[in-house]
């Protein structure tokens, strides 16, 4: 690494046939300013954080120099959009390239927002500055929570505006991930029936993700079964916090099993699995309850890209296909199950315990209780003072959880340490996400935005000071909405 930032760029990516990309340069901005930099990320990847703030550095960051070792391009997919089938592709977003880290890593350096690309459909290809800001407040978020998702680098405004329903400031936000290969990148290949072109991608996908596989008498089958378990987990950690994605197209899953594009996505104040928050989800497809279903039917569109590669015959196909899909809700159960046990400080398991944590749930949902602080007044056995704590039903429930909490060899203090760890105290409540963002965007100040990032890196401390980030919103006539701001 010869140049003073760091970085030691490669780009396999650029490697696949041709048909998967388009090799495109950003479209340079006037006037860049950063507006936000992640040093401990930046640092993590083996870059400079201080050359990082300077003017080379912000240039990277918007696009008008490339750094060297890049190799530019925007990606080509397809997609099911609400559940409709489309052509698609990287149209306001461009990977530079794949940072190695000092320790051998390898993770996507993209671009969001540098301008129009082969794929942009008619978009001017640019982001406006609020939901950069806000995919860096969220993707850092469920970074803390350990849940796996694409991270944010950077943020640079553009000095120049971007025109949606009316002038708003232009941001590029800098995205990690450890790759953008999406469900919808194997949906491309296969509606172009390029089966050699598919053989390519998957191996791509075996070498850089699950190299463990690459021995399999069947690696491609071999390779939905681990994007299954991934994305099985996946959700199930999504559930576990009240997380909603918002538009879980099947562009929108990656093989990696990482949360990528966060657009209309939001927490869970009060519980209930109808909750939408997206603007455009009018019919509540994507609801909070309809996650793990959805996340199997995109599963069961990956399965069908893969069909030429699992077998050569397609009625054996299907039937090997069929066969692993049907471990997902299994899967996903696992994974949740083991969650809520966690959630309520149960270590081993009985027969029962769904019903208990369901008649938990149905309760929330009766009285409008909120998700996470009702978790987390479990855990600290503060149960008074709302609707739902005040309920006989409560009272009965809590009797049957003190029982079984009872029935386990491990001390109250060891299921309260695994409460402490499991349910978090802060998560980014939306009144505080917006709060910080309009400091931001129409102040200039981000000084909320950066302590909101400093409470939610630590959402288990259950820290003194993290007590008013747990405060509920203003009671309002209006349900929270959110856009994909494109």
């Amino acid at each position: 690494m010869t140049n003073k930032i760091g970085w030691n760029l490669d780009n396999s990516y650029a490697r696949l046939p041709k048909a998967f990309y388009t090799s495109h340069t950003p479209e340079p901005v006037e006037f860049p300013k950063l507006a936000i930099l992640n040093e401990p990320l930046a640092a993590a990847l083996g870059l400079d954080v201080e050359a990082l703030q300077g003017e080379e550095g912000q240039a990277f960051f918007a696009g008008n120099k490339v750094p060297e070792g890049a190799s530019p391009l925007a990606q080509a997919y397809a997609g099911h959009q609400f559940g409709n089938f489309t052509m698609l592709g990287d149209g306001r977003a461009v990977l530079l390239g794949e940072q190695i880290t000092p320790e051998g890593e390898r993770f996507d350096i993209q671009l969001k927002g540098p301008g129009r690309t082969p794929y942009s459909r008619g978009g001017d290809g640019r982001a406006a500055l609020g939901p950069m800001l806000r995919e860096y407040i969220i993707s850092e978020a469920m970074h803390a929570l350990g849940i796996p998702t694409t991270r944010s680098l950077a943020v640079v405004t553009t000095g120049e505006a971007v025109i949606r329903e009316t002038h708003l400031p232009g941001a590029i936000l800098t995205r990690v991930a450890s790759s953008h290969l999406r469900v919808g990148t194997f949906q491309y290949a296969a509606a172009r029936e390029a089966v050699e072109e598919l053989k390519d991608l998957a191996d791509y996908a075996i070498k850089r993700h699950y190299p463990h596989i690459e021995a399999d008498e069947n690696r491609y089958l071999s390779l939905l079964k681990e994007v299954i378990k991934r994305q099985a987990a996946l959700i199930a950690k999504w559930q576990l916090v009240g997380f909603i994605h918002g538009v879980m197209n099947t562009d929108n899953m990656t093989i990696s099993g990482e949360t990528i594009d966060y657009g209309p996505c939001a927490f869970m104040d009060t519980y209930d699995p109808a909750t939408v928050f997206s603007s455009i989800d009018t019919q509540g497809r994507y609801a909070y309850g309809n996650q793990p279903g959805i996340g199997g039917w995109n599963l069961a569109r990956f399965a069908e890209s893969l069909l030429p590669l699992i077998h050569e015959k397609q009625e054996q196909a299907v039937e090997m296909a069929q066969g692993a899909i049907s471990e997902y809700p299994k899967l996903y159960q696992q994974n949740w199950l083991g969650g809520m046990r966690a959630k309520l400080g149960l270590f081993n398991e009985e027969t029962q315990d769904e019903s208990l944590i369901k008649d938990l749930l149905d309760l929330m949902k009766k009285h409008r209780a909120d998700f996470t602080n009702t978790f987390r007044s479990l855990t600290f056995g503060k149960t008074e003072g709302t609707e739902l704590f005040g309920s006989p039903e409560f009272a009965k429930w809590h009797d049957q959880w003190q029982e079984r909490l009872g029935r386990q060899e491990e001390t109250k203090e060891s299921s309260q340490e695994l409460m402490r760890n499991s349910n978090p105290a802060v998560i980014p409540r939306n009144h505080r996400v917006e709060a910080a963002l309009e400091a931001a965007v129409t102040e200039g100040n981000y000084s909320v935005m950066e302590k909101l990032l400093d409470v939610l890196s630590r959402p288990y401390a259950h820290a003194p000071e993290q007590a008013e980030y747990t405060t509920l919103p203003a009671p309002s006539t209006l349900p929270y909405r959110t856009y994909c701001g494109t």
